[in-house]
């Protein structure tokens, strides 16, 4: 048992779920780097993105920040693409290449500084419902086989498109987040081994639980610019290593 791991995960809940977000890739970036049963990584990864993510998307619909117009054509195909995803059949090897690869083009979209000014002009209405159903589908295909909620990708790329303003964004990403991670579950549920560590997810899920509860409750005004370039350092790191990792067994 790493018991280390467990105050990673309450750190990272801590600051993701104080700027709004569940942390997700950074959990399955630190459980990765343990050899962990892949299984358990995608499982534990999407429950605890959940716990984190779901008082996020409360205060963003308390607060109407969320447009449910441009919202479900982003959500309504991901997640059926998520659950497709998560029971699609893959060799231990092959997901972590594919892991290892996701997170080093995400860190690669969180590095990007996007500009604080936005200009949403999408005049075509349905070719903007396509566009976006087309988006969160891939997004969603990706992130049920990976075991992420999606917003890692979904986030950035919205910003580079200049989708909407930033809090919508973030709200949306956190409502893609939610619905996608019990997407990812539910096909997971379908085939889950006996190598399933029952108790270590339980006591992850109690550590993420504590530290998203204190983030959220605390007033610390984190640079979101910061947080994105450690994560993205985080990711990339624990992307190269993965590949490095299990690139000989694909060879």
């Amino acid at each position: 048992m790493h018991w280390e791991i467990f105050f990673f995960f309450l750190f990272i809940s801590f600051i993701y779920s104080s700027v709004g977000f569940g942390g997700g890739s950074s959990y399955l970036a630190i459980l990765a780097m343990y050899s962990l049963p892949y299984q358990e990584i995608r499982l534990t990864a999407l429950i605890c993105n959940i716990i984190v993510v779901i008082g996020g998307v409360y205060i963003y619909i308390k607060n109407k920040q969320t447009d449910w117009k441009k919202i479900l054509p982003i959500t309504i195909i991901s997640v059926p693409m998520a659950y497709l995803g998560a029971i699609v059949k893959i060799s231990q090897s092959t997901f972590f290449i594919i892991l290892g690869i996701s997170l080093i083009i995400a860190a690669i979209l969180l590095w990007i500084k996007t500009s604080g000014s936005i200009e949403v002009a999408d005049k075509d209405h349905k070719s903007g419902v396509v566009k976006n159903s087309l988006l969160g589908g891939s997004i969603g295909f990706l992130s049920g086989m990976v075991g992420i909620g999606g917003g890692i990708f979904l986030s950035p790329i919205l910003n580079l498109m200049k989708w909407d303003t930033p809090k919508k964004i973030a709200a949306t990403a956190s409502v893609f987040i939610l619905v996608n991670s019990i997407s990812g579950i539910a096909g997971q549920l379908t085939k889950l081994s006996g190598n399933i560590d029952s108790l270590r997810i339980l006591s992850l899920c109690l550590s993420v639980f504590i530290g998203g509860q204190i983030g959220s409750r605390m007033s610390i005004k984190w640079n979101p610019l910061i947080i994105k370039r450690m994560t993205a350092i985080l990711v990339f790191v624990a992307g190269v290593n993965i590949l490095i990792k299990y690139w000989y067994h694909i060879l």
